[in-house]
């Protein structure tokens, strides 16, 4: 009886997130409009920020809770999972076309970014003084893409469909969407973990298996919605700036709460973590995702999964 309540919540808490993805994409859509700054930014920063909610409020609260284990594996199977669920699964239903410009920057920083985490975890803990840097290096790309948006914004010139564009309308779209994504993450979350309690794996393996599908759900929906409207580049940006934040701002805040010990075993996950980003920019650097690719990712996916749980 508790599992099938478990199962019933699962399912209302993935309608939150499908009604708050497709509300986050429409609102983001519409400021990029009104602002004249590109679908890629907005994906970067306000679409980006919005579905990693889950994957904060999990870590804040497993912090708390002094499940740390849980919080790198919750970051890194996240980061493995929107590349290859999330881009797989969105190619496989529609192949994605983006202009080989739009991530040109961006992706590398998010490589960059993803062998900081290597380093600052070498000594066996990411500490309060790492959390720093992570915290410092989160205010620099939030700088760095608000930068980008004032170039655009100068360059651009305004669309007229923008005119009708209501700012409130879409602040409150991405509001709501935001919440939706945030509390239908939570919900997700907590079902699919009471559901695998009886699984008796480690938290580390939990993290990045069940809590990093659950708390990638949000990228999955919104990158769906944006690629089936045609607006690709939000699709693109909320994976980067995603995988950007999972590092930068959520480690950054759980590691600054208290120190993070690293389990050695966690080094494989992230050489796979690196790999996948690896295959993302050949993809992204030919313009094109097409269909195979993502059943391939997909694919790839699976077997990292089955491994991890297996093991």
């Amino acid at each position: 009886m508790e599992i099938a309540i478990n199962a019933l919540l699962t399912i209302v808490g993935l309608v939150m997130l499908c009604f708050g993805g497709n509300w986050l994409v429409s609102g983001g859509v519409s400021i990029a409009k009104k602002l004249r700054i590109s679908q890629m930014v907005i994906g970067l920063t306000v679409v980006a920020y919005g579905t990693s909610t889950p994957e904060l409020a999990a870590s804040i609260a497993a912090t708390v809770g002094a499940h740390t284990d849980l919080i790198l594996g919750n970051i890194v199977g996240s980061n493995i999972s929107n590349v290859g669920m999330v881009i797989g699964i969105s190619a496989i239903i529609s192949p994605i076309v983006v202009s080989k410009a739009t991530t040109r920057k961006e992706v590398p920083i998010m490589i960059g970014v993803m062998l900081l985490l290597v380093a600052i975890s070498v000594d066996g803990e990411i500490s309060q003084y790492d959390g720093i840097l992570l915290i410092a290096g989160l205010i620099a790309f939030t700088v760095y893409t608000l930068s980008r948006a004032k170039k655009e914004r100068k360059q651009e010139e305004e669309d007229p469909a923008a005119q009708k564009s209501s700012v409130p309308r879409a602040v409150g779209l991405i509001a709501i969407g935001s919440g939706l994504l945030y509390f239908g993450g939570l919900v997700t979350i907590e079902n699919v973990i009471s559901i695998a309690q009886g699984i008796g794996i480690s938290e580390t393996v939990a993290g990045i298996t069940i809590v990093a599908i659950g708390t990638s759900l949000p990228e999955l929906i919104t990158s769906i919605v944006a690629i089936k409207k045609g607006h690709t580049d939000i699709g693109i940006g909320t994976i980067v700036g995603s995988n950007i934040y999972n590092i930068l701002m959520i480690m950054g805040v759980a590691s600054v709460i208290t120190g993070i010990a690293v389990v050695p075993g966690i080094f494989t996950d992230y050489l796979v973590m690196i790999g996948f980003a690896i295959v993302l920019i050949a993809f992204l650097r030919s313009g094109l995702i097409p269909r195979p690719a993502g059943i391939g990712l997909a694919i790839a996916y699976a077997v990292y999964l089955g491994y991890t749980l297996l093991s």
